[in-house]
């Protein structure tokens, strides 16, 4: 066999062989289960990050907030502020809007940052009295744990902990959020 004909032949099994190592990683976590029931209007309102599995430009925030409006019944205005690098950061503000398209528990989103994209976006946890969320998304690659106090108790953060390692997320990729009680770039009473 020619040494060119030996090249093509690696080449070939290379090929055959790469869409069965992509199968191979894949994970075979179940779905992503969310909530049963989300009431959109209950939920608006102000979210204190509390802790996330970071996207890129959340990794040095601090006093994050998660902001949502319901503008027609399943749009939402978003606003995400936080305080860079430190408590008296410069404030970013990002206002992605927020696509509900799951009629029948609301708890799955689509989140528009950039036009056309529109990321995952799942409600995974909420308590009872809507103080404290987790959103996650099905590749289980971001998750952020939010509350409407900028701390929670320990043994609601550990119950929340174990929802999330339930759900198939690595729970050693959780970072806590810096908070302080006021709102970045939002006037204090």
């Amino acid at each position: 066999m020619s040494r060119n004909n030996s090249i093509m032949v690696r080449l070939i099994r290379v090929a055959c062989l790469l869409p069965v190592m992509t199968l191979a990683a894949c994970s075979t976590y179940p779905p992503v289960r969310t909530v049963a029931q989300l009431d959109l209007e209950r939920f608006m309102g102000d979210w204190y990050v509390i802790a996330n599995i970071p996207t890129f430009i959340e990794r040095r925030a601090h006093n994050a907030i998660e902001s949502y409006e319901l503008v027609g019944s399943k749009q939402v205005a978003t606003t995400f502020r936080f305080n860079q690098g430190s408590f008296d950061g410069p404030v970013k503000t990002y206002k992605p809007t927020g696509f509900v398209t799951d009629d029948t528990s609301n708890a799955i989103w689509r989140m528009q940052f950039v036009w056309p994209i529109k990321a995952d976006y799942r409600v995974i946890y909420l308590n009872g009295d809507y103080t404290q969320t987790v959103i996650g998304r099905s590749k289980r690659d971001y998750v952020w744990i939010m509350a409407r106090t900028p701390t929670i108790p320990e043994e609601d953060y550990a119950t929340i902990l174990d929802v999330i390692a339930g759900q198939g997320y690595d729970i050693q990729k959780i970072r806590p959020v810096p908070q302080h009680a006021a709102i970045p770039g939002k006037p204090q009473p």
